[in-house]
């Protein structure tokens, strides 16, 4: 049995797929396909590496649109431990000095061309959104805040149901909520940060 390279097996299943009245049945070693495209990436590694003023970019400043990142998770760390890799001990922040940042692992999509490692890690704020924008919930505050729709909005159920009943605490509570928001002290309620209007 005659022993197909990475490329020549490509070319073979396009040349069958061409030809829809031939069917072809192919069987490859799994260890044979790993040792050729483990030889075509170093090989591509080398060449790479070879001419670093060439025309391609390093995978580690490809921008997000082009990259798959794990996702920080929240980690909890006791007064002596700190965070690993990935993990974060709170999320958000309403200044940029208050967020946290994190290492996590990154790879190239496929299909996109670069130069160097493919997998690499990526340092990422611990920033995670969940939906709430600031001028919906200020507006649901000033037009119905005193039904409290903001606080259903904000998740926070159990005040909003007292503010429901008492009409926005009447008045009281209502423009109070408006300040809250405007200074930035009522924020979601799962920690989450505002989405961002781009």
């Amino acid at each position: 049995m005659k022993q197909l390279t990475f490329a020549a097996l490509v070319h073979l299943i396009g040349v069958c797929r061409t030809h829809g009245d031939v069917e072809v049945v192919l069987t490859v070693s799994k260890a044979a396909l790993d040792r050729e495209r483990l030889a075509v990436d170093s090989c591509m590694q080398e060449m790479n590496d070879a001419y670093p003023m060439g025309p391609l970019v390093p995978c580690s400043f490809l921008p997000e649109e082009f990259v798959e990142c794990s996702l920080p998770e929240l980690a909890v760390v006791s007064h002596n431990d700190t965070a690993e890799t990935g993990h974060c001990t709170k999320f958000g922040g309403q200044r940029a000095e208050d967020v946290e940042w994190t290492w996590v692992a990154c790879r190239v999509l496929p299909c996109i061309e670069c130069r160097g490692r493919r997998h690499f890690f990526r340092r990422v704020p611990c920033i995670k959104y969940t939906g709430h924008h600031f001028l919906t919930t200020l507006l649901y505050s000033i037009f119905l805040g005193l039904v409290a729709v903001d606080r259903f909005c904000l998740g926070y159920s159990a005040i909003a149901v007292g503010k429901l009943m008492t009409l926005g605490g009447l008045g009281v509570w209502w423009i109070i909520d408006i300040f809250l928001l405007v200074t930035g002290n009522l924020t979601p309620a799962d920690d989450s940060n505002w989405e961002p209007f781009y």
